[in-house]
């Protein structure tokens, strides 16, 4: 069984059983996990519809989180 940061994501989700057919497809991290579409869903496997829109709803979020964080910024530079 993989243990890697996909794999706790699908845990969370309560969808483990599709972590390894995740990895073998190449989705062996989250920020490639963003770009899941539903021809992905189907080359991994995931047919059952409430698992596809639990993982649609998911990388959801995790694009939101990036949006967030993309506001963030940080400088070297002493301040004034």
């Amino acid at each position: 069984m993989c243990t890697n940061i996909v794999y706790e994501w699908l845990r969370t989700l309560q969808l483990p059983q599709y972590a390894e057919s995740f990895v073998d497809n190449g989705y062996d991290d989250l920020e490639v996990c963003k770009q899941i579409g539903d021809p992905d869903l189907d080359a991994i496997g995931v047919a059952v519809p409430h698992h596809r829109r639990r993982i649609h709803e998911a990388v959801r979020r995790l694009k939101e989180a990036d949006e967030r964080a993309a506001g963030l910024y940080f400088t070297l530079e002493p301040p004034p």
